[in-house]
Parts: C-alpha cells; structure tokens; sequence
C-alpha cells in the first residue's frame, strides 16, 4: 500500500479547521447592542441596569485597562428556529490562545439573575433546547476588559499591571454578538474526527491502528458534502463509528479526570477582579453540570467560595446544589492555595483549619486531601501538618517544571521531618489544565513513572484563571476516550475515588522523604521584600495578640477574648499567603495593596495586644515576653534609657530584673562586651568577630560583605534566579562613613553607610548588646537598582558538611556540597528565622526578621582550612510582571550568632522576631512552660469553640525524642490531644495530675493539647 499519510492527515486538518469548525454555529442573527462604560471599578448588577446605554456595534474597540463595560443585547429567536438547539454566541475580541487574563464577561437575565460566563473557549450561552421561535432574549453583560499581562511572553516590563500606568485605551474590538442555532451533528462530527486525528498522531507510524484510524477518516471525509456540511454530517458520524467503538487494551493506563479551574486568588489581576473571576468560572461549571450527570468538579480555595457566597448569592445556591447532587468536589482543605514554603508554621496550620471548616460548614463534608498543585515547592512538615488536619492524601504537579531533575515517582508516599507520611500523587499528564488532546493523553501514559506498580493517574481539566473552566467539548472528548483502543481510559470521577483506588493497588509505593524542592522559581524566597516582611511580622503579631488577649481572658472576669477580630485578621493574613502574592511574583497593584493590607493588619493587632496589656490592670512598666523561651535582654525603657530584664517566656518581669552583665565597651571600631569581640575594617565590613568564650576567631574572611548581583534569569524574572547570576558583581566596599553611633555600657553600636548603584544607599547598624553574642545588622536599603540581587556574605571558619535551616515547626538539613545534580540544583534555599552551619564542637548561626532566601557555600583556604559562606539575599529588582518592584525603602535585620548550637538559633530566632514589649499593666506568670527547652510552644489561645478551654500548640524543636513536663499559670483540670482543628485525636493521651502534663514526643512531632481549666 502506497504511503499517503500526508495527504490524508493533511486533508483532516483542513477540513476540520476551515469547513467543519464554522459551520457548527452557521445559522447566526445578530444581536442589538447598547453599551455603558462603568466609569471606575466595578459596580452591582442594580447600578447598572439603572444606567442610560448608548447604541454599540460589533466592531468598535471597547474596554480600557482594568475597565468594566456593561452591554444590554436584545434579540429574538427566528419563527423558522423552532425545535432546534439555540444559543447565544459572543466574541468580546478575544485575543492570543490564553483562556484567562483578557477580556471575560457574565451574562445576567435583566431581572440581575447570573446565567454563565463569556470567555476565549466558553463563548456560548444556552437559550433554548428546543427553541420555541419568537422568543425574546434580553441580556445584561459585564465585561472585564482586563489586559493580557502575558500578551509579550514576559520578554519586558509592561505599564500595564497598574492603573495608574496602564493609560485609557480600549484593549479589545468587539467581534461577534449573535443568536444562533447549535448543529449538534457537526459540532459531534467535529469532536469526532479531533479526537480520532489527535489519537492517530501520536500513535507510532509503525502501529497498525494508526493506519486504521488514517483510512477510516479519509473514507468518512469522501461522505461529506462540503456544500452541504449539516446534511451530511450524520452519514459521516456513522461512517466512524466502527472506529470510535474499538475498546481500549486491558491494560491501558486509566486516566482519572476530575473537572478543574485553578484560578489565582491574585496574581496577574487583583484581589477584586478574582472574586469576578471565580463568579464567571463557577457559573460556567454549575451550568455544565445540568448537562452532563457524569461530570465532577474539583475546587480548592474556600476564600473564593466565601466571595461567591458574599457577592452573588445565586450562584453560591447553584453550587450547594451541584455539592448535594455530588458533581462539585470541595477539595484541598485551605483557605487558599497557599505558597508551601514561606508560610510560617502555624499559619500553615490554620490554612487547614479555616479551610476545612468552611466546607464542613456549609456543605457538610471534610475534605480528605491536600490540593496545591501550583505552589513552587512544599516544605518538609507537610505530611505531618496534612494528616494532623484528618488529611489522606496529597496533590501537587508544579515539579514538573524542574529545570534540572526528574522527580523518580508520580504516585508515592511522602514522608516529613517527623516520619509521618501521606499518599501523594504527581499526575503526569504534567498540567493541572487539561483538556484531554491526543498529546496529552499520550504524554501522560508515556511520563508516568510507576509503571509495574500503579496503572491510573488523575488529570485534572479545564481553563484556569478565569478561562471558565472545563467546557462541554472537555466533557464529549472524555466520553470519547472512555474506551477507546490505542488511548489511555478516561474515568471522570471525585479525586477521593481515585486516591483511594490508586493507593488500593499500590499500597506499597516508593518513598520520598523530606522536602519537595523545585528546581524552579527560586528568588520566589526574595521577591517583593515588603510583602515577605509584612507575611513575617503579620504571623508574629497574631501570636502576640492570641498569647496577651488568652492572658486577659483566663485572669480578667469580663474581658471579652476577640474572637471575631483574630478570625478576621488570620484569614486576612492567609489569603495574602496565596502562592503568588506572598512569593512576590503578582502584578504591582497587588503588591500595593498587600502592604496597605499589612499595614492595616499591623494596626488592629498592636490595638488589641495593648488592650489586653491594659486588661491585665495598673502598675510600674513590666517587660513582656511573647517568645516561649527565658529571655536576659537589654531592654529601652519608656523614657528613651536602657536597662537590663530577665523575662520568663510567655511571661512578664518588672523593669530591671536580673543581674547587669559586663558593660559593653567601645574603642575606635571595636565592640567588645566580654562574650564577642566585633573589629570593624574601614570599609565597614567585620575585619574579625572573635568568640571570647571559645577562644577561637569566627570569620574566616570579612564578614557583612555586600555584593551586588546582576540578576536576569531566563524568562520568569520576579520567579527565577537562575545560576549564571553568580558570576557577575560588585562588592560594595567603598563606605562613606563608618562611625561609633552608641558606645555602652550596654549597648555599643557602628553605623556604616554606603552609596552605590543607580543612586541607592544603605546604612546599617551593627549592634553587640550587653550578655549577648548575637551581633545585630540593622538595615535601612533606600533601593533604586534594576535586575540586580543584593546579598550579605558571612564566611565562617567551620567546616560544615551540611547546613540547617528552619522550616515550619522543625529545620532541615541541606548539603554544602554538589556531588550530585540534585544538590547542585539546590544553589538557591529558602529558611525561616535561622540557618545554621557547624563542625563537631563549634556552631554559627545567621538569625533575621524578614528575609527567606540564601546560599551556603563551602570552599577550601590556601591554609587547607575550610570557609562555610552563609549568605542572606536581602533585595532582587526584577521587572517583570511589576516594572518597580521592591523599588525604594526596606528596613530590617538580620544577625550573626557566633558559638551557636541548634537550640541557641531556635531562642535567637524567636527573640529577634518577637521583640520584647513594655508596658503598664500588672505582672503576668508564664502562661504555659516546658521544663525541656527542646518542647517548643507555639501558639497559646483560647478553643475557637469559646468553651473557654486553651489550646496549646508545641513542637519537638531538636530533632529528637523528648521528654518534658508542661506546666500552666492557671488551675487545670484536665488535659486532652487534639488535632489541628481541636478535635480530640483517637489514640493519643497524655498524662495530667491536676498541676502538669507530662509528654513524650518524637522528634519534629507536633501536638495540640485542650486544656481545661479547673
């Protein structure tokens, strides 16, 4: 047989596209058009069916950046129409092959009823079926004439991600507004021959149904009248329907499909278009789900279900229905798809809460998984944070994207620092966007890792970002593919079915053990600086609030514990965790308001911490400690002097309590407070900081070294540092002063300021307090710098194999070596409040306030000694999506801890974070202590379900297995374990006597105790 592959594939194409494609809407009438362009942000449905509309036709540009245009269309339905299938069909000027961040619209009934969404691949809205004939359509449409930030492929920056640069003119011309009739045989007819024509591609040339499926299309096609497409559509249907029937191998890959539509809580839109976003995309899903029974949908994200149900009130009924009716699958347990690194540990833990309880409020139904398939990495405690939720498995699909390394496995179990593991799967379809194309189906069979152990895999599918989610022609193409022969088996269903199928057959998985580090997306752990600070501060203050407002509540009859307000505020705080904001990696206008956010955030919770301060009664100033550590600092009293307080964690001390330690003294460029001695070169940088305890110099090279990088990575610039950075820079070493500022006897203190770059400066503050070897850099970064990295290097004289990073309720271990590529890949880390490196003996650590991103490195000396280089990445200028991101001022801190163990990072960690307070109130006893400094207390508050019982939340913070006594500054009566969402956990107890609790823990294990009062 001759080879006429090309003729027949290529005639396929053609027809498909350019004959069959059109006529599937042939039968069109236009729609009268009126418009009103809403003159700022966006307003109700009421204001604007009150509004006079002016007369619009198809063709005319409309929508500036950012805009809102109502449209009100009227139309009637041809008399000849009758009986046939009638839709509405609009084309807002649609543009590129993005279905999401453009132009998208809702279409509402003229009485404000919300029907269903416009988007690029959803353009239909349903009308009749069948059609009466003479009807009257009547509709209001809200358009979002939101600019395609990605139009450029992010080559270059774009004025358009704020308003007030983006400028006023129209973004789209307006193409199509019509009635029209569905042929439902050519529209079949076409999803016939793009599913079979997909499926014959990617079968190899070799393969005899490749073959099969070629001649059957090329015999069919000989049926088709292409001047009379829809009266010969149906003989060509049945002409394939032998080939569509041939039923898939035994052994074919059975693909679980769930419905999907990721929408970023914010990312190249803010926070108010996405509440209009996940609007449109859900009134698109509930309307598919009255055409087809199969379908199931899965959602993440209780936030955007809390907007809908605040703001269009129909569509939240809608999908209460489509939750009964089980075809919409609440999923994933968190208020939002948080980023799965930066979050601190307890906000983590509330994700979960306030995510799980939102569903099982309003819908009646724990979610069983973990669904974060967009975050950039997922830290190490998760396993252990997920199942303390009542969570069974666990999604992710963003490593897919490793620039280096192939994750081994799509279906394993995971295990954290503590052990624990969870079921997770990797699907290999490689997005969380499918749409069910012949390539994709393929890639996924041939991507999947775990052949010979599991046979299934889930896709999750539909257009994301308010492209309106999955389609009808998602959902033929998967009845399609049911049972087809050379395909993968599509299965819709709930993703708990296929979790529990996939681990039913492969119970015995692969383990992967620690974190999920993507080889990707790396400066998200520096980008947008302020951002970063305000998520770090919001966390600490929340923990102050709860700790003080708690202290009030169980000593203060009457003091009303504000439950309502620290709701509010955490959910606040965890929306902004979402993966791109938090990461930085969002349009200027979300950043924007991210820092107004904080800012408002930061005010409510200093109001009430002062008034629970003010509860607790009158008296001389007291030194509050919020950390759960002992405390011996320098404090600054009320009237500007300084004095020297031991504070008890969780507890309070009168101003001056403790013994004065040896006084700091000052000489030209040298601090020495008895513990460290701290040599300044006149350059500014630490010429020498020697441990006068050890007897040993701690810098092996000048320490505080500043080094400017150039910074411009491959494609995504507020995302990515790619390794090539390392090898342009600049030290900054010309200082313009370097001054004694503060000169003891408590406190001795360098200033040293800088000009460099494109008119930048810093000044920073190099502290050394009395009976303290932490060594304080407090910066001031006033930053005009374009695509450049600033980092400040500390070359230590250790020789550490390995360097140790906190991550949330525990730390990790990272090697300072590249053996491998998978530690080569790790040239960019992130780590909370501390990093630490150490040989047998001796220990550093750097603390800080507000930064996450750093590299340890490890060199050998002309002398064979060894340097360990911690460096902090302070700041990143990149451009893209934001032209002026981290622009202009930056104040933090960050120290050098020299003689540092593990436990003495975890105490400067939470000091430096967890400033100590003062004020006039009465004295407060510890709240709750652990008589093993190893048991670590992380947040103390009262039970959410105002029984006034306390929770407390603790961790084993070394390591290791530790046995402590917790001991309470109220009666107690009793003692019991709960889960994260203060349930009591079966099988778990501890011991109480009336006066204490005794605790074993693993290491790295997390417990939630309810404590009764007495």
């Amino acid at each position: 047989m001759h080879d006429e592959r090309r003729r027949i594939e290529e005639r396929v194409e053609r027809i498909l596209e350019q004959r069959i494609r059109p006529a599937v809407h042939a039968d069109a009438v236009p729609f009268a058009i009126e418009a009103w362009q809403a003159p700022g942000e966006p307003v109700p449905f009421e204001e604007a069916a009150a509004q006079s509309y002016e007369p619009f036709v198809t063709g005319t540009p409309w929508g500036p950046p950012w805009g809102t245009t109502w449209f009100r269309v009227r139309g009637e339905v041809p008399a000849h129409w009758a009986g046939r299938r009638v839709e509405s069909v609009f084309d807002l000027g649609f543009v590129g092959d993005w279905p999401g961040n453009q132009a998208e619209a809702l279409v509402h009934t003229v009485d404000g009823t919300p029907l269903k969404a416009v988007n690029p691949q959803n353009q239909y809205v349903p009308v009749a079926h069948p059609a009466a004939g003479g009807e009257r359509v009547d509709y209001l449409i809200e358009a979002a004439s939101n600019p395609d930030i990605l139009a450029d492929d992010f080559r270059g920056p774009t004025p358009l991600g704020d308003p007030a640069t983006a400028g006023r003119a129209p973004l789209y011309t307006f193409a199509r507004a019509d009635l029209a009739v569905l042929d439902e045989n050519v529209w079949h007819l076409s999803l016939d021959l793009q599913v079979l024509r997909e499926l014959m591609l990617e079968l190899g040339e070799h393969e005899p149904r490749r073959h099969e499926i070629m001649h059957a299309l090329d015999r069919a096609l000989d049926a088709l009248d292409l001047d009379d497409i829809p009266g010969s559509a149906a003989d060509v249907r049945e002409l394939l329907r032998p080939v569509l029937a041939r039923p898939a191998h035994a052994s074919a890959h059975t693909m679980s499909a769930v419905g999907h539509a990721h929408i970023d809580s914010a990312w190249l839109w803010p926070i108010r278009e996405t509440k209009r976003k996940a609007s449109r995309t859900f009134s698109n899903v509930t309307a598919l789900a009255e055409e087809y029974e199969e379908f199931v949908f899965a959602c993440s994200q209780a936030q955007q279900y809390a907007w809908v149900r605040e703001n269009y009130p129909q569509v939240w009924e809608r999908i209460k229905k489509a939750v009964a009716d089980g075809q919409w699958a609440p999923v994933g347990g968190m208020w939002v798809e948080s980023d799965g690194n930066l979050p601190g540990g307890e906000a983590i833990a509330r994700q979960l809460v306030h995510g799980k309880r939102f569903f099982m409020e309003h819908f009646g139904i724990e979610t069983k998984g973990v669904w974060l398939p967009d975050s950039f990495g997922y830290n190490a405690a998760y396993p252990q944070l997920a199942k303390l939720a009542g969570n069974e498995w666990f999604l992710t699909q963003k490593l897919s994207w490793n620039q280096t390394n192939k994750l081994p496995h799509h279906t394993f179990w995971w295990e954290g620092i503590d052990g624990s593991r969870i079921f997770t799967h990797f699907p290999p379809v490689d997005t969380y966007n499918a749409e069910f194309s012949g390539k994709e189906m393929a890639h996924a069979v041939r991507n999947y890792q775990d052949k010979g152990g599991g046979t299934r895999s889930l896709a999750p599918f539909g257009h994301g970002d308010g492209g309106g989610g999955p389609t009808r022609e998602m959902m033929e193409r998967a009845r399609r593919l049911a049972d087809l022969e050379g395909s993968a088996k599509v299965r819709v269903e709930h993703p708990d079915a296929f979790f529990e199928a996939a681990r039913a057959e492969y119970p015995d998985a692969p383990v992967w053990s620690g974190e999920l580090y993507l080889e990707l997306h790396r400066a998200t752990y520096t980008s947008q600086a302020r951002t970063k600070q305000g998520n770090r501060r919001s966390e600490h203050r929340l923990r102050e609030a709860e700790l003080w407002a708690t202290a009030a509540a169980l000593r203060i009859p009457g003091y009303d514990y504000p439950y309502k307000w620290l709701d509010r505020l955490w959910k606040t705080v965890l929306l902004h965790q979402f993966h791109d904001i938090l990461p930085g990696s969002s349009i200027a206008w979300v950043h924007r308001e991210a820092e107004a956010e904080y800012a408002r955030v930061a005010g409510e919770l200093e109001a009430l911490t002062s008034e629970a301060l003010a509860a607790l009664g009158e008296g001389a100033p007291q030194v509050f400690n919020t950390s759960p550590l002992n405390r011996a600092e320098v404090v600054r009293t009320p009237d500007g002097g300084l004095t020297y307080t031991e504070v008890p964690g969780s507890g309070s001390a009168a101003l001056g309590t403790g013994t004065a330690p040896r006084p700091v003294t000052t000489t030209d460029r040298v601090l020495d407070n008895g513990l460290v001695r701290v040599e300044f070169a006149a350059d500014g940088t630490l010429a020498s900081v020697r441990d006068l305890v050890a007897g040993r110099e701690v810098l092996a090279a000048p320490g505080n070294l500043l080094r400017l990088h150039s910074d411009l990575p491959n494609y995504w610039d507020a995302w990515d540092i790619d390794k090539h950075y390392q090898n342009r820079f600049t030290d900054l070493l010309d200082a313009e002063s370097v001054t004694v500022v503060e000169s003891g006897p408590l406190l001795g203190a360098v200033r040293i300021e800088r000009a460099f770059g494109k008119g930048s400066r810093i000044t920073q503050t190099v502290t050394v307090r009395a009976g303290s070897r932490r060594i304080d850099v407090e910066t001031d970064i006033d930053w005009h710098e374009a695509e450049k990295i600033l980092k400040a290097a500390f070359p230590v004289d250790v020789r550490a194999d390995r360097s140790t990073a906190e991550i949330q309720f525990g730390h990790v271990h990272r090697p300072t070596h590249t053996n491998t590529s998978w530690e080569a890949a790790r040239f960019e880390v992130y780590g909370h409040r501390w990093v630490h490196v150490a040989e047998p003996g001796y220990g550093v650590a750097v603390i800080n306030d507000s930064t996450y991103g750093h590299d340890v490195s490890r060199t050998t000396r002309e002398d064979g000694g060894t340097t360990t280089t911690v460096r902090l990445s302070l700041v990143r200028a990149p451009r893209v999506p934001d032209p002026e991101a981290d622009q202009g001022r930056h104040r933090f801190t960050y120290a050098l801890l020299p003689g540092a163990t593990v436990q003495d990072a975890i105490a400067e960690g939470y000091a430096l974070n967890l400033p100590l307070r003062v004020a006039e109130a009465g004295p407060v006893a510890p709240l709750v202590t652990s008589d093993n400094p190893a048991v670590t207390v992380e947040a103390v508050k009262l039970a959410d379900d105002r029984s006034g019982d306390v929770v407390v939340r603790l961790y084993e913070s070394l390591g290791g297995r530790a046995h402590a006594t917790l001991r309470t500054g109220f009666p107690l009566a009793g003692a019991q374990v709960n889960d994260l969402l203060e349930r009591p956990l079966a099988g778990e107890a501890v011991s109480c006597d009336g006066e204490a609790v005794t605790l074993t823990l693993r290491p790295f294990q997390i417990l939630t105790l309810r404590l009764a009062r007495a």
